[in-house]
């Protein structure tokens, strides 16, 4: 397998914003009203916010290639940077995005693995995620991965409340 991990600066974001949109809509379109899902992208995957995610100190982006084509991303967030206080010795996987035509590669996988070295690196003593109460298949992914679940909280896609479950790996 032919893949390359690197990380995302800032002119990448149109690249950034295309990839985030089409992954999200692709993943979660026939579950969200139109309405709601265009509310939802609008406002997370808009320029200026994504140009002040990518300048944030404490936080990071990855690009994952697939054969020379860009095929997800990962954003990882510490200290100030996480949605939730979960103290400093954590570290936050904010998104785990992969194209609809290359998942089942493996490539999942790779990128959390990343996420994992990296809280290693920084000498945290656990990571974590939020992920859709009703996407199963991620929630067995992060299970397979070491993850228990420590929680929930709410995640709107425009008005629709919907709610995360807090999964937690310790090192």
């Amino acid at each position: 397998m032919t893949t390359m991990i690197r990380t995302c600066a800032e002119k990448d974001v149109i690249e950034l914003q295309d990839i985030s949109i089409s992954t999200f809509n692709d993943t979660f379109k026939d579950q969200n009203s139109p309405d709601h899902l265009h509310a939802y992208l609008e406002k997370a995957y808009n320029l200026n916010k994504l140009k002040k995610e990518l300048a944030h100190p404490s936080s990071q982006f990855f690009f994952i290639y697939f054969k020379d084509q860009l095929a997800g991303y990962l954003k990882v967030n510490t200290g100030d940077a996480q949605t939730e206080a979960m103290g400093k010795d954590s570290l936050e996987v904010e998104r785990i995005y992969i194209k609809n035509c290359y998942q089942k590669l493996g490539l999942g996988k790779q990128l959390i693995t990343k996420a994992m070295e990296l809280a290693q690196e920084l000498g945290k003593k656990k990571i974590w995620l939020g992920v859709w109460e009703e996407n199963e298949n991620a929630i067995g992914f992060y299970e397979k991965k070491g993850f228990v679940q420590n929680g929930s909280h709410s995640f709107f896609v425009g008005e629709d409340e919907q709610t995360d479950l807090i999964m937690v790996k310790s090192f």
